[in-house]
């Protein structure tokens, strides 16, 4: 486990332009924000927001060397209310929620054709979720695009973007969330073993709104998520939930940003994965800011691993930066270890087989958070990977240990 804090200076830009940074800059954890990929130096990975991510497997998104002449389809299964657009560039509801923060983002920004945009009207409750279905084709050449999804003063609604199939890809999603309504959002990176991808997830929180986000990795050879969430006016509350998997050579990477710059707002971030097999690597960071202006605020962040087999790295960094004495409440924790002998020998002792044991640890510890999702279909399909996972698994360690006693 890690803990690292300090500022960085931060740089923000409008779109089509550079610039120094604002009057309004103050101390942020992230360096930089610009809708120009060449404000943005290649990544070395000795960078602070790159040293955990191995840039050799991203096939050029970090270094504009990717062709984007891949394909990602998109099938749309929309609630009645629900409008979904599929638009050019120039329009204006684009870009308004967030400016990219690295270089892969300000790539993405810079280098899709058409963007998904999804409309809750005001008032209005979806009597459905809108699910947002993107199957990629080929995983040799790059895919880029960008979602976004806006939710009017007062209106509710439920939004699934599922992810499958071999990919190289990188986006940028923003949501919108508008006084006093409400968003659940729930992503699923159940790619193809040879998929990468490369996404921002942002939502913007206008006056007692309340969102909620579960993003669930599975698949992918690299997945790198970066959600993260802002407010415009006090009474926001935003919950950020994940599960996670990793196998052996996976690279999964979520990397959260909540930052508290008006009063009286919450947030809540619980992340937990397992880990599998040898050169299975998480990487969880998390990065909560409470500005100065931000009085009433309530956070607390938390991150778990439950490591499986010998071989794994994991790599945790919870960071809390407080600008603001008056603070209703902030905290942080991050736990990495293996299963409990005392927890197994428990279930043992009562007859449970060894593997069955150790099913229903993985299940409990995974299943307090699977069980918030809310979509049915979603909940199951995440539950029976988990098994999927676990047989894998229990089926690698009995041929090990029948060659170690062969040998």
């Amino acid at each position: 486990m890690g803990l690292e804090t300090g500022p960085i200076s931060a740089l923000r830009a409008k779109p089509g332009g550079s610039g120094g940074p604002p009057p309004e800059a103050t101390l942020t954890l992230h360096e930089r924000a610009s809708f120009e990929v060449a404000d943005f130096d290649v990544p070395t990975g000795r960078e602070e927001e790159w040293r955990f991510t191995p840039l050799r497997r991203l096939r050029g998104l970090h270094n504009g060397k990717a062709q984007a002449d891949g394909k990602v389809l998109l099938e749309v299964d929309a609630a009645p209310e629900v409008t979904v657009e599929q638009v050019g560039r120039d329009d204006a509801r684009l870009g308004t929620a967030y400016t990219p923060s690295d270089r892969v983002s300000a790539q993405a920004w810079a280098s899709f054709t058409q963007a998904t945009v999804v409309t809750v009207p005001k008032e209005t409750v979806a009597s459905r979720p809108t699910i947002l279905r993107l199957r990629g084709e080929d995983a040799s050449a790059a895919a880029f695009g960008h979602t976004t999804v806006i939710v009017e003063p007062f209106a509710e609604a439920t939004v699934v973007l599922s992810h499958h199939g071999p990919a190289t890809y990188a986006d940028n999603v923003e949501f919108v969330v508008g006084d006093g309504a409400r968003l659940s959002v729930i992503s699923l990176q159940d790619w193809a073993d040879d998929a990468v991808h490369v996404s921002h997830q942002h939502a913007r929180l206008g006056r007692d709104a309340r969102f909620v986000s579960h993003n669930v990795s599975l698949g992918g050879d690299l997945v790198r998520i970066s959600p993260s969430v802002s407010y415009d006016a006090p009474g926001g509350d935003a919950e950020l939930y994940g599960v996670y998997f990793v196998d052996g050579g996976q690279h999964l990477e979520h990397r959260l940003l909540v930052d508290h710059a008006q009063p009286r707002c919450r947030s809540r971030v619980d992340y937990r994965g397992a880990l599998q097999d040898r050169d299975a690597h998480a990487v969880w960071i998390g990065d909560v800011i409470i500005r100065a202006e931000a009085e009433g605020t309530d956070t607390y962040e938390l991150n778990r691993n439950l490591v499986l087999t010998d071989g794994t790295r994991v790599d945790s960094v919870p960071n809390l930066e407080i600008l603001t004495g008056e603070v209703a409440g902030a905290g942080h924790a991050s736990a990495s270890g293996r299963l409990d002998d005392e927890h197994l020998f428990y279930l043992q002792a009562r007859g449970i087989t060894r593997d069955d044991a150790r099913r229903m640890i993985v299940r409990g510890y995974l299943g307090q958070l699977i069980e918030r999702i809310e979509v049915e279909e979603i909940r199951a399909g995440v539950e029976t990977a988990i098994e999927a996972e676990l047989d894998r698994g229990a089926r690698e360690q009995e041929a090990g240990s029948q060659g170690a006693g062969e040998r």
